[in-house]
């Protein structure tokens, strides 16, 4: 089976990788996922993302790597485009992504939580980035995202030595941000991806773009595109109201305008 959206819940959509038994991307699965998210981005009453996997042992692990026994240069050419194309729209999100790790989460699995903006784990949860054991390396943003949120030295502990951490690990190292107990994952999940429906969805798609923007922009140009934002933000209606909401003492009515 694809990628499919599971549920709307209030203003969050939830993604289930679903192709058993190991949940591994295929292309048509990967095509699907860029395509559901461009298709969420549609959608101003979407303003948080939930990605977890089907059953109970993985998250997802990776890809099938039956797709590249016969070492056909022009299949793998195919395949690593397809990654980058959906994770880099995953990444790319107007809104908040949050990936809910429910088991194993290996290869492109892994990668596919990197691409979101938050990462929550379950207790029993392993994580890896294994392809240099199979001749292979990370083609979806693994290499780039992974030193982005836990340093090179990490990076390269899991890459090139081919580590497996834990999920107790893995949020020591800032590579997930919350452990929770198994089963609950997609239930904490579902209540962080509810607080993003109390800011204005203007703000958050800002500051998103002004965080991911520091890692490769100076910040002596980040910080006069953070002032250039800001004040962009004063031809919107949610500006505003947000303001009015709070000297009313008042929940704000968010219009996404």
């Amino acid at each position: 089976m694809l990628p499919s959206i599971a549920e709307i819940e209030g203003h969050c959509a939830v993604i289930t990788i679903n192709n058993p038994p190991a949940n591994t991307w295929t292309l048509a699965s990967l095509q699907q996922l860029r395509d559901t998210i461009n298709q969420l981005n549609q959608d101003p009453d979407v303003r948080a993302l939930v990605i977890t996997g089907a059953g109970t042992k993985f998250f997802s692990a990776g890809a099938d790597l039956k797709q590249f026994a016969d070492g056909d240069k022009g299949n793998a050419a195919t395949v690593a485009a397809a990654f980058g194309a959906a994770f880099e729209t995953l990444s790319a999100f107007r809104g908040v992504s949050i990936a809910a790790i429910n088991g194993y989460a290996m290869g492109g699995g892994l990668e596919v939580a990197l691409a979101c903006d938050i990462r929550l784990a379950e207790e029993q949860a392993q994580l890896a980035l294994p392809e240099a054991s199979v001749g292979l390396l990370p083609c979806a943003g693994g290499t780039q995202n992974l030193t982005a949120l836990v340093g090179e030295g990490w990076a390269k502990r899991m890459i090139l030595c081919g580590e497996r951490l834990s999920a107790a690990k893995a949020v020591t190292i800032g590579l997930v941000e919350e452990v929770v107990a198994t089963g609950t994952v997609l239930q904490h999940a579902l209540a962080l991806a509810g607080k993003v429906a109390n800011q204005s969805p203007a703000s958050v798609s800002a500051c998103k773009q002004l965080i991911q923007s520091g890692r490769k922009m100076p910040r002596s140009q980040a910080l006069p595109l953070e002032r250039e934002l800001f004040v962009a933000l004063f031809g919107t209606e949610d500006q505003q109201e947000g303001v009015n909401a709070f000297l009313e003492k008042r929940p704000a009515h968010w219009r996404n305008a």
